[in-house]
């Protein structure tokens, strides 16, 4: 995320999740969901912004999606969706753009560093600046990681920590409630495989892998 007066540019791979306001300028080439209210939206292609928007002006290449007020014009490019209740001044559309009033279901991505570090033979709380879900559309208990490819421990509900899991929700994440399990064997590499789908069972895609480290 950088920002330059009055501007805030969200960059690419960067999410941003909660409210936005007083911006003169917001520039979407990551991942906003929330509250946005800003004198001019630009979402670049590949960019995506959800949520409640009021805007004075748009300029979408990407996905703008939700309850969405924009004063004067709405200029939506060829690669450009708009979805949602949508008011407007004014609108262009390029050949190739796309403007419905059907709000679709969003797919799930994964979000974090993907990096954990845990002692040998012991074990670590995983939180979501590890790794976490990213929906605008779903609760957290409606979205379910699945683990993979797991080596040299294994993943567990803290209440549990002897039982492996094969799933877990955002909702137990956020609350502390799942671990990483080192299992003691040598080596300072361990990890494991995750994707997360939604109640719908989109899905964020190709398994991430998470790195553990081991000290």
């Amino acid at each position: 995320m950088n920002a330059r007066k009055g501007v805030l540019i969200i960059a690419d791979g960067t999410v941003l999740q909660g409210r936005v306001g007083n911006c003169s300028e917001l520039e979407v080439f990551g991942y906003v969901d929330g509250q946005v209210a800003t004198e001019r939206l630009i979402v670049h292609k590949g960019g995506r912004c959800f949520g409640n928007v009021k805007a004075g002006t748009a300029d979408v290449h990407g996905t703008l999606q939700g309850t969405i007020g924009v004063k004067e014009l709405i200029h939506i490019r060829e690669t450009g969706d708009v979805s949602g209740t949508v008011r407007y001044g004014r609108m262009s559309m390029e050949m190739g753009g796309s403007l419905s009033a059907e709000v679709r279901n969003v797919p799930p991505e994964l979000g974090g560093d993907f990096e954990i570090a845990v002692a040998r033979g012991g074990s670590v709380v995983i939180t979501v600046e590890d790794i976490r879900a990213i929906d605008p559309d779903d609760d957290a208990r409606q979205l379910v990681f699945t683990l993979s490819n797991t080596k040299g421990g294994f993943v567990a509900a803290s209440e549990s920590p002897a039982q492996p899991l094969q799933h877990f929700t955002q909702a137990e994440l956020e609350a502390g409630r799942i671990v990483f399990r080192h299992d003691g064997s040598p080596g300072r590499d361990a990890g494991f495989s995750v994707t997360v789908a939604d109640h719908t069972g989109a899905t964020s895609g190709a398994p991430q892998q998470v790195h553990v480290s081991v000290h």
